[in-house]
């Protein structure tokens, strides 16, 4: 579990929609190396996302199309897809937490509350600048997979 703070400033976010990230972006690679690490994990398949524009990827889980609560899912009352990845140009992760591991993480300087939230769970989480902070996005990508499943 995450709990070491983000180094360095917080990156600039869009004020209007979609909610984005506009600087300290991951390089495509480093992009590339996350979007296939998390179609790597058990149990997830990638769609189109619900809510978000069309550069970006949802994550689904296989075996659980409906949510169990509307706070478990970036979109409510559609198929549960409780993250989606933006695109290349934007870099940054849309996912839901329980609202205090997201305040905890919005504390620790890697997330900051979603602009269009309908609860307390939803996140930005900053995309990844180096292999380390993969690791630790990817760490939080689980986690928010794990809260939707319950």
């Amino acid at each position: 579990m995450l709990t070491r703070p983000r180094p360095g400033e917080r990156p600039h976010t869009s004020d209007d929609g979609p909610h984005r990230q506009l600087d300290q972006r991951a390089t495509p690679a480093l992009w590339g190396e996350l979007v296939a690490r998390v179609f790597a994990l058990d149990g997830v398949v990638e769609g189109h996302s619900q809510v978000s524009p069309a550069s970006s990827r949802a994550v689904f889980l296989a075996a659980q199309r409906a949510e169990r609560a509307p706070e478990t899912s970036l979109a409510p009352g559609q198929r549960l897809e409780p993250v989606h990845l933006h695109g290349v140009d934007d870099t940054s992760v849309h996912l839901v937490l329980p609202p205090e591991r997201g305040a905890e993480l919005v504390r620790l300087g890697w997330a900051e509350p979603h602009q269009y939230a309908d609860f307390d769970t939803e996140l930005m989480v900053y995309g990844p600048r180096d292999d380390a902070e993969l690791d630790d996005v990817l760490s939080v990508i689980v986690e928010s997979l794990a809260y939707a499943r319950g």
